[in-house]
């Protein structure tokens, strides 16, 4: 590695420009069609080859249209890096089997390692490891607890999701002038601490502005678990103002119920920004007008930054040398007068 006897000359790394791809492409084969990668593009990328480095990577089986962009964005961003060799490692059925691959990619010492984890808690001895041998660790979105784990962390901001979706929420219900809404909504699973911090952000807002949530119900990020869970909500709730539903692959099935329900007195706001969910925004007719972004570009500037570390590089619109520790996204609102700036991150 390079040594820091003088500054590495670098362009920052933009988090907004990454590529995003449609959603239900699995983890192996041909890519979808898509926007070209940041590396090499964009105004100011750092195009000169550096030395030449192996970044591991491994993600859970991509049962998600969030998760299949994560690893596709992953894959094709390192394709447009020269400098670059992508070494994938099959993340297995559970955390145990990641486990076990992420320990013989330690084996085969590559420069750094990107890992979404099955769950951060389980495979936190895993990062543990890879980093006393040596090895950075990009944690990607599920959390390591232990600082330990991990060079860098990058993830969206689920607690910023439930802020934002509630801002959107409170400025709607106030330009209609409602005195005391019914709120009601729509989480992922509820063991998963990402669940949890979004909700916890959505709760704190409301009680901030004297609201709160009516009915809160918990799917499983799929579209037959969100249409279940809505059809209970709905029968619970008579009249409804407005619905927070936490994912857009969920909000598929929400959709469904809602229609089956011949419901339409209320509004909803979705969660992470797919691209069939910004469509239906921008189509209208249907109660979704909104959704807050938790956008699968972070795999490409996760593969981006992984690269700038194993080169000893740092950012050049920051004074210090290294890349930073944390990097957390910002949660965006996309409505119908936006849609189209964010319909190349949608998953």
């Amino acid at each position: 590695m390079a040594g820091h006897s003088r500054r590495s000359v670098i362009a920052s790394v933009a988090v907004a420009g990454a590529t995003a791809l449609v959603a239900g492409c699995s983890g192996g084969g041909e890519d979808p069609p898509a926007a070209q990668p940041l590396a090499g593009g964009g105004p100011g990328q750092n195009t000169a080859p550096g030395r030449r480095v192996v970044i591991g990577f491994s993600a859970p089986a991509a049962d998600h249209g969030w998760l299949a962009a994560i690893t596709n964005n992953a894959r094709r961003q390192a394709r447009a890096l020269p400098d670059v060799e992508f070494k994938m490692v099959a993340s297995g059925a559970n955390a145990g089997a990641q486990r076990a691959a992420l320990s013989t990619l330690i084996a085969e010492r590559p420069d750094v390692i990107v890992v979404l984890p099955h769950d951060g808690k389980e495979l936190n001895a895993f990062g543990v490891e890879a980093m006393r041998a040596g090895v950075p660790v990009v944690n990607l979105d599920r959390a390591f607890p232990d600082p330990a784990a991990f060079r860098l962390q990058i993830k969206g901001d689920n607690y910023g999701m439930g802020v934002a979706a509630a801002r959107h929420i409170i400025s709607r219900l106030r330009t209609r002038k409602v005195e005391q809404p019914v709120i009601a909504e729509i989480a992922g699973l509820d063991f998963l601490e990402l669940t949890q911090e979004r909700s916890r952000g959505f709760r704190d807002t409301l009680a901030a502005a004297g609201m709160s949530v009516a009915n809160r119900r918990a799917a499983a990020f799929t579209a037959d678990s969100g249409q279940r869970e809505a059809a209970h909500l709905l029968q619970a709730l008579p009249h409804l103002h407005a619905v927070w539903n936490h994912d857009d692959d969920q909000g598929v099935g929400v959709l469904a119920a809602v229609e089956a329900a011949k419901r339409g007195e209320f509004f909803m706001v979705g969660g992470a920004g797919s691209r069939q969910a910004m469509q239906t925004i921008q189509a209208g007719g249907t109660v979704l007008e909104a959704t807050v972004t938790y956008s699968p570009s972070m795999a490409s500037s996760a593969i981006l930054l992984a690269r700038l570390i194993a080169q000893d590089r740092g950012l050049a619109d920051l004074a210090e040398f290294e890349v930073p520790r944390r990097l957390v996204l910002a949660a965006e609102t996309v409505t119908r007068d936006n849609a189209d700036d964010y319909l190349h991150f949608g998953f």
